[in-house]
């Protein structure tokens, strides 16, 4: 099956770069990528989902503002929650909310939490893929030391010569993101060239979600979490919601699972032992076996 590229204008003057597989008027899902990825890692399950024996879904990848061919804002302030909510609820107007599931990984999945907290009726359920909830992350980085520790990467990412040395040697520290937790098999020449060519066009608008955002550990100059209170209103989501944890995730960690139940009543949670943050690229099969059930229930 074809993958479909197009730039999608928004009424707010934003401009998303989407891929998409399965006809328009079906249900839709929508997958939302993470830092440093893009769209294009969810070709395999937009092609999955799009076939008539999977559901027969339109199934939509946008690139995040920020990323690849999208918009991408110089200030960062652009980047904060809602504008990024903004995006999101306004595509899946035009292509045709409610959605039947929004699917969403790493900062995708920060920006799927806000939108099903802040507009339900846009989609009907909600699937996660290591992903923290802003209420148990808050916690997590305010009062964990290990989470604080794992989550110290972020005040590198924030600096002002964080492009700089991230392209340094081929991009060797970004590609050290997907090797840490092992060979990392996934990664094919191929695909390498894909991500030098995202990287070599959009490695700011990524790093600003970071800069936009306080949800990082405290430092000297900044106290980051310490200094955030959220709302328990802006926290809780009704819609059925799943969670799909890789348990070897050692940037986010299981902890972040604790007590989700008291955001969300209709939770289901599955862990996988042996799966990475990566989740996607590592486990595709039973992201989609998992995925498919929860659509079914």
């Amino acid at each position: 099956m074809t993958i479909e590229t197009w730039q999608q204008a928004l009424p707010h003057g934003i401009t998303l770069s989407c891929r998409a597989a399965g006809q328009r008027g079906r249900p839709v899902l929508m997958f939302l990528h993470g830092f440093p990825e893009a769209a294009f890692i969810w070709d395999e399950l937009l092609e999955h989902f799009a076939q008539d024996a999977n559901g027969g879904y339109r199934c939509v990848a946008p690139n995040l503002r920020g990323y690849e061919a999208s918009s991408q804002p110089a200030e960062v302030s652009a980047y904060r929650p809602k504008h990024l909510v903004q995006d999101i609820a306004a595509l899946a107007q035009i292509e045709g909310a409610p959605l039947a599931c929004l699917v969403a990984h790493d900062w995708g999945g920060a920006v799927a939490w806000g939108l099903a907290n802040q507009q339900p009726q846009l989609l009907q359920r909600l699937a996660i893929l290591n992903s923290p909830h802003p209420g148990t992350f808050l916690r997590a980085l305010q009062a964990s030391e290990a989470q604080q520790e794992a989550s110290a990467y972020m005040n590198f990412l924030v600096r002002p010569d964080a492009e700089a040395l991230l392209r340094e040697d081929d991009y060797r520290r970004l590609f050290g993101f997907f090797t840490h937790w092992g060979p990392a098999t996934w990664l094919t020449g191929a695909l390498k060239a894909q991500y030098r060519a995202l990287w070599d066009a959009s490695l700011t608008g990524g790093l600003n979600y970071y800069r936009a955002s306080p949800l990082r550990p405290a430092r000297a100059d900044d106290p980051g979490a310490a200094a955030v209170t959220l709302p328990r209103e802006m926290l809780t989501v009704d819609v059925p919601t799943l969670v799909l944890w890789g348990l070897n995730d050692t940037a986010l960690l299981p902890e972040l699972l604790d007590g989700l139940e008291d955001y969300i009543p209709r939770l289901t949670v599955h862990k996988v032992p042996e799966a990475s943050h990566w989740i996607v690229h590592e486990q595709p099969q039973l992201v989609a076996q998992r995925l498919a059930a929860f659509l079914r229930s």
